[in-house]
């Protein structure tokens, strides 16, 4: 609002049309505090400004006039004191004074500007007034319009518009006389402002004339300060010149004596020196022994190993040579038996019978004999399958019994796994037959003592005898017809003289002739020669193309084809006729040829050859033909696929290399077959065994078929196992000689060592890597080569010692048909010409960032200059460097290399592998290459790198706060990183720090850490930033940051440490000192005054103290909390009361009750030991009586501890008394911190705390001396506070109190006097206690009130005092209800109809407690306000009644149960409430009182309840009646005319729409109303009956009434009608209609936002019915009320 319309407000212009719509009032309210304040701030600016219509003096240079009180004062001109800004405090307070000359007439006005004029606090007030008469006149209009308005009963909207205008007068009325109540203030604080400043005025000269003169009598002080000053100065200079010379005497004498500790220490570092040098040497001596004896046990383990392969090749050779016996055994048997079935058929021939049926049969027999013994070897299996499942069924079975019981006794009888164990062992061992079995060795073979062997047998790799005739019975085995070669008395075959005598195969010689004379006569018949022109052709008839007909890598099944062409070579005309094919051929081979018929001379024809693989095997034959002039053949040739391999070369030279250099070369493994293999290339020396399956192809057929075919799948899988990798383990290898000594006893029994069976074994080879050469094979040394391919495997020659090398290799195949191929590989080693003589350079220890310089020289034996390059590893060059780094070596001479060493700290990093972390060596490679010499010559330089750094930690320490009467004392660590021994010292340090041991100086060893100790004891107040410098004795500083904060505290003690006297147990020593406050000025400049480091000063006033006494300490100061003025003092008594420890009187206690029982357990002992010497002999008796003893011993002690010892017992008392007489003495040490803060205690707010600052605390030390007591207390474990605990009140408690006398003389006694009208009483005073005496006291507490009563009770002897602390607790009744806000709402109920509620008291108290509960509608004192005025014509202010409606048969509304009763301690009742309403009401109530002990009301408890007749009920709005029913009687309506006499009930529904001044909008109004619906026990329409049944009272038969039904909904359903006339109006609402369940409620909400063309001034009215529909139908009338109200 600006000014003008301010002043127009003020003159009481209203303009209703323009103002906003919260009136010109709020404007005003809101222009009065910027007023205020701009007075407040032209006052401090010193603004000076007049205005034409105020009633003040104008404010001229500093010359003021006012009236005040009704009179005018002259005030002096005072330019400092009286701002001018001051010109409106001389205002007349009350408008008495006349206006000044010239000024305009107060009214409103126009003012200049708000920077120029403003309008004075005078003006301000009479305008208020003003406006204050004319809202007074305002009110007096509306209250009579609203009189009016009410006698012509008009509408409640009119008589709502004046009510609304009569509330705003009011709060505008209010808000003036605010304003003029804040004007009023404002001018009476000027008025005492002024006064004030002249006041001060005054006191301010007289300050200047004491300041000056005190200024005068200052500066004669600090001249002669200064004169003084200027003599101690010189006397401090002569001193310091003084104290310098001894320092630099000293310094000298220092210098010498670190000299000699110097030389002394180079002494012995050269000392240790020599000795680590000697312990290095026998070090590097034994390691070199170390290194001898490993190579030597690696060169026998080598030759070990040799000798083993070599072993393993003979065993292979004799493997071999027996697999060579074998095939021609195996060949000339099969010979024998073709000669032998040759020689059968041969007879049946001769003797006429048929061969052919006979070899039928023979062959069927041999069948029959093979399926019989498959069918055995299957049974056989089948046994050995079973026994093993028996032999683990009864291995379980045997562990299950073991785990389960104890050892098994021993049994007669064997089990059947015995028995199963006890055959098969007899069948391995009697009939020497191997069982392979992998059943067998599924089983538990542990299990029994022969298990092992017959693991042997089973496992065996030798196949002796035929495993066919082997069986597990004797009745069912069958012996063999023909005596085999494994029998012992076996002779070789003899053949008879008669076979001998018989003719030879091929006949006699004259057959022989006979048979060719026949052929030659065929032959002549057929053929006849051919001569042409004198000339006979002789020779081939034909000639074919090809020659040779080869089938070559034919594969079974295939079919393959090829054509023969036959050119006729003769001279003349010839024929040709197909013989056919051989016939071993006949059945693979089939020829089609068509006979072309005379052919003459030249001619050709065409034969087709048809090959069909049925076996795979090489075969050969011929194509027969017959031409005229005789026959020919064609060569034919069928072969399988083989491999043929070999290599390009046999020889590899590699010529001349030097040492270090590599190169290679590469050999070509070639297939020229169509069949591939595995290939391997090896040294001559390594074995691969890889012809098992060459030997085995060829094994003789003296075995049976079964043989050949259990050997076949030993052999082939040997040889898998040993083809496809070399990794096999290691096996039995028989030496020579037992190999010498098999073959002997062969030869000596005359028969081949093959009968007896194959010994199968494995070859162990030798890794490559572990026999370095110097000439290798490349990675693809083993693969496999293709059919048609070729592989090429590189050979590498890298020479490392001079000299000739020279290694043979082989090529080794899968394939046993494949001869293994040599080649041989030689070459030649050349030395390097240039060396060091010196490849290790030792630099020794070396430090970080320190320079170290070696010299390095360089050989060389060739007869020419050279160029050499030295080349630093990547990883050093930044730390080492070798100069120069290019040089030429003459001839046969040296040459001088410089070596520079620095290391840099990040050298562990840089350095990488060649620096080990943990043991800081540097072992660096340096190389030196040499002009067309691939190999480098390589030296290492060798450094063990330490630091020189000394490590400080912390590495910054704070100290903190510490007040100028302590010193703090903190630890730091001193750590040497480096290898050697550094000497150190502290320099420059404060003379507030002192460093200890030894001042801060001394010698740290290698890797050592130091413990120092740093005290700081700061001189005066101020903040501390030093750093404490330690330097080594190579000059290095390493730094220490301090800090810390010097506190002056604003107390100090008079004594910071206690020393008590010796003071006896339960005794007290007190002494006393004082709290000291000197804090009297706040001048720095004259002394110290308190603060904390450069904070500033402490306020001078009343300072407060508390002492924290530390836990379970025998110290008591009091006070303990106090206030100490300036410079006053406080008195402060510390007592020391020394006690015993619980655990050591508990410990004496157990050890006195358990020497009795040791004492009778030894007796008891002693008299067994008796009786037993009569019985045993002493030898028998000497190993049982220590176990006896002990037994004996041990029982009553574990007995004892299991006793419950009571600490109220007499041995406690005794245990207590003991170690109260032999207590020799303690000594405790305690530090109590004392904290100060400013202020009283008298001051504070409740428990607020004062400021304090923990760096204002003060320490106390206290040295406790404790001595044996006279009288203690020897009842509730030594204590001497006796706890009654909670005692009821009204009630009393009794204690004992054991004390006895432990002093060697009797002590009178005398007790200190407890308060007359406390709680505590003693009952049993005594007089005296006779020394060991113990006496009982008796004390009661009787509690007179709910609180902690505390009283000390002092027994006083001559000796001492002992003080008894009686601590009890009177308690009072509590209990807490469940119910938050002690009000309890039943709800809505149908009349009639009744719900329950029900909550919990619990007994919060230790006490039991009896309660009642009652209402106040059956309270007797209820009967007595009944005359009273009814409630309902009372207002509510005078309305006190909580007991609403009630029923109208007179039985109450609210009842509850249980009404009586007792809860015990920390228990809950649980109480119900049932509403019963009779009849409809909205305010039914009553009070619940909770009554404790029949007089003490604990609690009361509102209840409310609503009754409805329909299910359906609206709550909000605002109230139109009174919460009270009146005693007229509702009239009732039949069910008939219910409808008509029904009216709409109103509901009234007011929103008031708040502007705010804000540019945000304002939220709309916004109200709500709930619709419910009531749950009720009345049958719903889903669960009546089919058939109507008998009527109930009050029910209604007439199903079509609306009003009356005897079923009621589930729903109660509501809508609201009008709802777009309302949306029109800026209302809206949601939902407009909806349903709602049984029990259920749903709000409506309302919300109002004013439309664009409302009238402020007039409140917005508008009404819509509400139906609700259930099992009734209502309708109310809500009438919406909505008017703009202004905010704050």
């Amino acid at each position: 609002m600006s000014p003008e319309q301010g002043h127009k407000a003020g003159a009481g212009a209203r303009d209703t049309t323009a103002a906003p719509p919260d009136g010109p009032r709020a404007g005003r309210l809101r222009g009065t505090p910027s007023r205020l304040e701009e007075l407040r701030r032209e006052k401090e600016l010193g603004v000076r400004r007049t205005s034409p219509h105020s009633r003040t003096l104008a404010v001229l240079d500093g010359q003021t006039s006012s009236c005040l009180l009704g009179g005018r004062v002259q005030l002096q001109r005072l330019p400092s004191l009286f701002p001018p800004g001051l010109g409106g405090v001389g205002a007349c307070l009350h408008g008495a004074c006349p206006p000044v000359a010239g000024a305009a007439p107060a009214g409103p006005s126009r003012s200049a500007g708000p920077s120029r004029f403003r309008v004075l606090p005078g003006g301000e007030l009479r305008a208020c007034r003003q406006r204050m008469e004319l809202i007074t006149k305002q009110q007096a209009s509306v209250a009579a319009e609203t009189a009016a308005e009410r006698k012509a009963n008009n509408t409640s909207a009119a008589v709502g518009r004046l009510q609304a205008v009569s509330r705003r007068l009011c709060r505008e009325l209010d808000a003036e006389r605010v304003l003029q109540a804040q004007i009023r203030e404002l001018l009476q604080k000027d008025e005492s402002s002024m006064w004030h400043m002249a006041i001060q005025e005054r006191q301010l000269e007289d300050a200047q004339k004491s300041a000056l003169e005190e200024e005068e009598a200052g500066r004669k002080c600090l001249r002669e300060q200064a004169a003084k000053q200027l003599r101690r100065e010189e006397e401090a200079a002569e001193k310091a010149e003084r104290n310098r010379l001894l320092r630099v005497r000293k310094s000298m004498y220092l210098q010498k004596e670190h000299g000699l500790r110097h030389q002394k220490l180079v002494e012995d570092a050269q000392r240790n020196r020599k000795t680590a040098v000697k312990f290095l040497k026998a070090s590097l001596r034994r390691f070199r022994e170390q290194e001898e004896q490993e190579e030597k046990e690696a060169r026998a383990h080598t030759r070990r190993r040799m000798d083993a392969v070599l072993a393993l090749k003979n065993s292979v050779t004799a493997n071999r040579e027996t697999l060579r016996k074998f095939q021609a055994w195996s060949q000339a048997k099969a010979e024998l038996a073709e000669q032998k079935a040759q020689t059968e058929k041969e007879v049946l021939l001769a003797q006429g019978g048929d061969a052919f049926k006979h070899l039928f049969h023979q062959r069927r027999c041999q069948e029959l004999e093979a399926q019989n013994r498959t069918f055995e070897e299957e049974q056989r299996l089948r046994k050995q399958e079973i026994v093993g499942r028996i032999l683990k069924e009864a291995a379980k079975e045997e562990g299950r019994k073991r785990k389960q019981s104890s050892p098994a006794k021993a049994r007669g009888r064997p089990t059947l796994r015995e028995k199963t164990w006890n055959y098969v062992t007899d069948v391995c061992e009697e009939r020497d037959t191997a069982v392979p079995s992998c059943h067998l060795l599924d089983g538990d073979g542990a299990t029994h003592p022969r298990a092992s062997q017959l693991l042997e047998a089973i496992s065996s790799e030798s196949v002796q005898g035929d495993p066919g005739n082997t069986s597990w019975e004797d009745d069912t085995l069958a012996e063999p017809e023909i005596p085999g070669l494994w029998k012992e008395d076996y002779k070789p075959y003899q053949v008879p003289k008669e076979e001998v005598d018989r003719k030879p195969v091929g006949g006699t010689k004259m057959d022989k002739d006979i048979l060719a004379r026949t052929v030659e006569q065929l032959r002549s018949r057929v053929t006849h020669r051919q001569v042409v022109s004198g000339r006979e052709f002789r020779g081939r008839p034909f000639k074919s193309k090809p020659r040779l007909v080869h089938f070559k890598d034919f594969d079974i099944g295939k079919v393959y084809k090829k054509k023969i062409t036959l050119t006729n070579a003769t001279y003349t005309i010839n024929y040709c006729k197909l013989v056919g094919v051989e016939e071993h051929l006949r059945d693979f081979i089939h020829i089609h040829f068509d006979p072309p018929g005379p052919m003459s001379a030249g001619m050709s024809c065409e034969v087709l050859v048809t090959f069909k693989p049925m076996i795979n095997k090489d075969l050969e034959g011929n194509v027969s033909f017959m031409a005229q002039t005789g026959g020919f053949s064609v060569p034919l040739k069928c072969s399988t696929k083989k491999c043929a391999l070999s290599l390009d070369k046999e020889l590899i030279d590699f010529g001349s290399y030097v040492v270090g250099e590599t190169t290679s070369r590469t050999i070509t493994l070639t297939n020229a077959g169509g069949l591939g293999t595995k290939f391997k290339f090896l040294r001559i020396s390594e074995s691969c065994e890889m012809g098992i399956a060459q030997s085995a192809v060829k094994m003789s057929s003296v075995f049976t078929d079964e043989d050949k075919s259990f050997y076949d799948k030993i052999i082939t899988s040997v040889s898998e196992q040993q083809i496809e990798g070399d990794a096999s383990s290691p096996t039995d290898v028989p030496s020579q000689k037992e190999s010498g000594k098999l073959d002997s006893k062969e030869q000596e029994e005359g028969r081949p060592p093959e009968s007896e069976g194959v010994t199968m074994t494995t070859v162990v080879t030798i890794p490559h890597n572990e026999e370095p050469t110097e000439i290798s094979l490349g990675e693809d040394t083993e693969g496999e080569i293709g059919p048609f391919s070729s592989v090429k495997v590189p050979v590498i020659f890298t020479p490392v010692i001079p000299g000739e090398v020279q290694t043979k290799f082989k090529v080794v195949f899968k394939n046993q048909q494949c001869p293994t191929l040599y080649f041989r590989v030689m070459g030649i080693a050349i030395d390097v010409p240039v060396w060091v003589p010196k490849p290790s350079v030792d630099l020794k220890m070396c430090m970080y960032d320190r320079l170290y310089q070696d010299s390095v020289l360089v050989h060389t034996r060739a007869k020419a200059a050279l160029r050499l390059k030295f080349e630093v590893c990547r990883e050093l060059r930044g730390h080492m460097e070798l100069l120069p780094e290019t040089g030429y070596i003459q001839a046969r001479s040296c040459y001088a290399v410089q070596l520079k060493f620095l290391p840099r700290h990040s050298l562990p990093e840089d350095a990488g592998k060649y620096f080990d972390k943990e043991s800081r060596v540097l072992e660096a490679p340096m190389t030196i290459r040499v002009a067309d010499q691939i190999k480098p010559v390589v030296f290492t330089v060798h450094a063990v790198v330490t630091t020189s750094d000394l490590e400080l930690s912390p590495s910054a320490v704070d100290f903190g706060y510490c007040t100028i009467y302590e010193a703090i004392r903190t630890q730091i660590s001193l750590y040497n990183h480096s290898l050697l021994p550094q000497g150190f010292g502290f320099v420059g340090v404060p003379k507030f720090v002192d460093i200890q041991p030894n001042d801060g100086f001394g010698t740290i060893l290698p890797l050592e850490m130091l413990q120092l100790d740093v005290i700081f004891q700061p001189t005066k107040a101020k903040e501390y930033n030093f750093e404490l410098v330690c330097k080594s004795e190579i000059n290095r500083c390493f730094k220490l940051a301090c800090r810390a904060v010097g506190v002056h505290p604003p107390l100090e003690l008079s004594h910071y440490q206690v020393k008590f006297a010796a003071t006896s147990l339960y005794d007290m020593s007190v002494a006393t000192l004082y709290v000291i406050n000197s804090h009297v000025s706040m001048n720095s400049l004259t002394h110290s005054v308190p603060r904390i480091g450069s904070e500033d000063t402490s306020p001078v006033g009343p300072t407060s103290f508390e002492f924290l006494l530390p836990a379970d300490s025998p110290i008591t100061i009091s006070p303990s909390v106090g206030t100490v003025l300036p410079g006053e003092r406080c008195l402060i008594q510390v007592a020391f009361r020394p006690v015993l420890p619980s655990k050591l009187v508990h410990q004496e206690a157990s050890q006195a009750l358990s020497r009795p029982a040791e004492a009778k357990v030894l007796r008891k002992d002693t008299t067994s030991q008796k009786k037993d010497l009569g019985r045993q002999s002493f030898s028998t008796l000497r190993p049982q009586s220590p176990g006896r003893l002990l037994r004996n011993s041990t029982t009553p002690t574990a007995e004892l501890d299991k006793q419950d010892l009571e600490f109220s017992s007499n041995e406690y008392q005794i245990a207590q008394a003991t170690l109260a007489r032999s207590f020799q003495g303690k000594f405790d040490k305690f530090v109590v911190p004392c904290v100060v803060a400013s202020g009283d205690t008298k001051d504070r707010k409740g428990t607020e705390p004062l400021s304090f600052s923990p760096h204002n605390t003060l320490y106390l030390e206290l040295w406790c001396p404790a001595v044996a007591p006279s009288v203690v207390v020897t009842s509730n474990k030594g204590k001497t506070v006796s706890d009654f605990g909670d005692v009821a009140v009204g009630h009393h408690a009794i204690k004992k109190v054991s004390i006895q006398n432990i002093s060697p003389e009797d002590l009178a006694v005398e007790f200190s006097v407890l308060k007359p009208s406390g709680p505590f009483v003693l009952l049993n005073p005594i007089s005296k206690l006779l020394t060991g005496e113990a006496c009982v006291l008796t004390l009661s507490f009787s509690p007179r009130e709910s609180s902690l009563a505390q009283e000390t009770l002092d027994i006083i002897t001559k000796r001492g005092t002992l003080s008894l602390t009686l601590v009890g607790t009177g308690v009072a009744s509590m209990i807490t209800c469940s119910i938050d806000g002690d009000v309890l709402d039943m709800g809505y109920v149908i009349a009639g109809e009744s719900v329950s509620s029900s909550f919990k008291l619990q007994n919060c108290s230790t006490l039991p407690i009896k309660f009642s509960l009652q209402l106040d509608s059956l309270s007797r004192s209820r009967s007595e306000d009944q005359p009273r005025l009814p409630q309902f014509l009372t207002s509510r202010a005078q309305r006190t009644e909580v007991v609403g409606t009630q029923n109208h048969s007179g039985q109450s509304v609210f009842s509850v149960i249980p009404v009586e009763g007792i809860m015990d301690p920390g228990k809950a009742q649980d109480f119900t409430v049932t509403f019963s309403p009779d009849h409809e009401s909205l305010y039914f109530s009553d009070r619940l009182q909770v009554v404790l002990f029949e007089k003490k009301l604990s609690r009361q408890i509102l209840l409310k309840g609503v009754a409805r007749e329909h299910m359906m009920f609206v709550e909000g709005g605002d109230p139109l009646d009174v919460p009270v029913e009146s005693l007229t009687v509702i009239p009732t309506y039949d069910p008939e005319h219910r409808e008509e006499a029904e009216e709409l009930k109103p509901i009234l529904v007011t929103l008031d729409y708040i502007q705010l001044d804000t540019d945000t909008p304002p939220p709309p109004a916004t109200r709500e109303l709930q619709v419910g619906c009531i749950r009720t026990s009345q049958v719903s329409p889903k669960k009546l009956p089919s058939t109507p049944g008998p009527l109930l009272p009050g029910s209604c038969a007439q199903p079509a009434s609306p009003t009356c039904s005897s079923s009621v909904p589930q729903m109660v359903e509501f809508s609201l009608e009008g709802g777009t006339a309302l949306q029109h109006k800026g209302f809206t609402i949601e939902p407009s209609r909806g349903s709602v369940e049984r029990g259920q409620t749903k709000t409506i909400s309302i919300s109002w936002m004013p439309p664009a063309d409302f009238d402020p001034d007039h409140p917005l009215m508008v009404s819509a019915l509400l139906q609700l529909k259930g099992d009734v139908k209502e309708t109310y009338k809500v009438l919406f009320v909505a008017q703009v109200v202004t905010g704050p």
